[in-house]
């Protein structure tokens, strides 16, 4: 897999250690005796490299975070800032502020210049203090704007649709010549961008998801009857709620996108519910933000300011039949809904993802000061990789349902593998 270079890299880096251009990571690395792999992808390493393309005295550098929240975006600033300052010693390094919006001088404030004493302690920290946005920005008026203020490299923080974004900031930057090196940081807290094994804030999620998992549980069990439904995010995939009815080992069912559900019938998920509820008399219910939009009939198809089909409220629309359903069943229970999304989104990350911020960071650091440019950082069996940023629009990362992780989710529900 080719990675876009913006020249030929002349400066020696001031660094001690490298990483060839002519190493790759195959995407798929176990394989059966008897099989060619012929369409498996071969992606160029991440590390530092011996050449620089940029010459760090006369150098200046920008970081925009956009999107939603996830734990660890102050330590990924943090950390882009202070290997361009200590280790390549560039010392103009902006924060563009408001996500994509600061980028256009007509709509965002004036980029904040960094300092060793403005970032000392942000990583202490939930969410971006550069703030952030949804939405694209007109390309044509932000490139312009970065060749105004002499902006040589541009690290782009956030999830796929930023990906996107950053994507045309690079083409438009070629179309005018402008030797422009945009480098993304993947951020999603739902941890289904491909090529990237385990974003930033995934972890941290988990852990914040399964204490609200743990008080559900005791909400349910206290009371006779009781049932506590909690929504988590998940618009794609549900690797949160997997990951976080694992760490509880409280959850008695969990519904995700990757797999379709009905409500109704002897088999359907309400039928569990009662079984479980006469049995045990409790229940604890994980419901991902994208599960069952079929069963809502959401057929507008609307967009946010992102790019996202806005999800109808799976979680609202399961307490409201749940109820309906007990009710008729005449069986009394005590319903609790919960949705603690925004308060786990915002917090700070963990010592695992903190590290995890770091090393993506500084990976992006090596890769646009060798004049590298169009890819994100990815990550794949433990390696760090360049993925050029339009092969994120070929492929979608959801949960296998054949995998372990799933697996696992089953053996410690007991719930059958579908409900249909």
């Amino acid at each position: 897999m080719q990675v876009t270079t913006l020249g030929e890299a002349l400066y020696p880096s001031p660094l001690r250690y490298f990483v060839s251009d002519s190493l790759r990571l195959a995407e798929r690395i176990i394989q059966r005796p008897d099989e060619k792999m012929t369409d498996n992808i071969a992606f160029e390493l991440a590390g530092p490299r011996e050449k620089l393309f940029f010459d760090a005295k006369n150098t200046r550098a920008g970081i925009v975070t956009c999107g939603g929240l996830s734990p660890g975006l102050n330590d990924v600033i943090r950390s882009l800032f202070l290997e361009l300052h200590h280790a390549y010693g560039v010392s103009h390094v902006y924060g563009f502020q408001g996500g994509y919006r600061g980028l256009d001088p007509h709509l965002g404030k004036e980029p904040l210049l960094l300092t060793p004493e403005l970032v000392d302690d942000v990583h202490k920290k939930g969410g971006t203090f550069l703030g952030t946005s949804r939405g694209p920005v007109d390309t044509a008026v932000a490139v312009q704007n970065l060749i105004d203020k002499q902006i040589n490299i541009l690290f782009v923080v956030g999830g796929d649709g930023t990906q996107r974004g950053g994507y045309e900031l690079y083409k438009e930057a070629k179309r005018q010549n402008y030797p422009l090196a945009v480098v993304g940081v993947p951020k999603t807290i739902d941890n289904d961008i491909p090529f990237v094994s385990q974003t930033f804030g995934y972890l941290t999620a988990i852990e914040e998801a399964a204490k609200a998992l743990d008080r559900a549980h005791v909400e349910a069990r206290c009371v006779n009857n009781g049932i506590s439904l909690v929504k988590l995010m998940g618009r794609n995939a549900g690797f949160i709620a997997a990951g976080a009815t694992l760490a509880s080992q409280e959850v008695n069912f969990i519904l995700v996108p990757e797999v379709p559900f009905k409500l109704e019938g002897p088999n359907g998920f309400l039928a569990a519910l009662k079984k479980r509820i006469q049995d045990r008399g409790h229940a604890l219910v994980v419901v991902a933000e994208g599960a069952g939009q079929e069963l809502l009939q959401n057929n507008t198809q609307l967009k946010d300011a992102s790019g996202n089909i806005i999800l109808n409220d799976i979680g609202q629309y399961l307490s409201t039949r749940i109820k309906t359903f007990f009710e008729d069943e005449d069986i009394p229970v005590h319903l609790r809904y919960m949705d603690p999304s925004y308060l786990i989104r915002s917090t700070r990350a963990n010592a695992v993802d903190s590290v995890l911020c770091d090393l993506f960071a500084r990976n992006a650091v090596h890769a646009a000061m060798a004049g590298k440019t169009g890819l994100i950082i990815g990550k794949m069996h433990d390696k760090y990789i360049h993925v050029p940023s339009e092969l994120l629009a070929s492929r979608k990362r959801v949960m296998e349902t054949d995998g372990m992780l799933w697996h696992g989710v089953l053996a410690s529900t007991g719930q059958p593998a579908s409900f249909y």
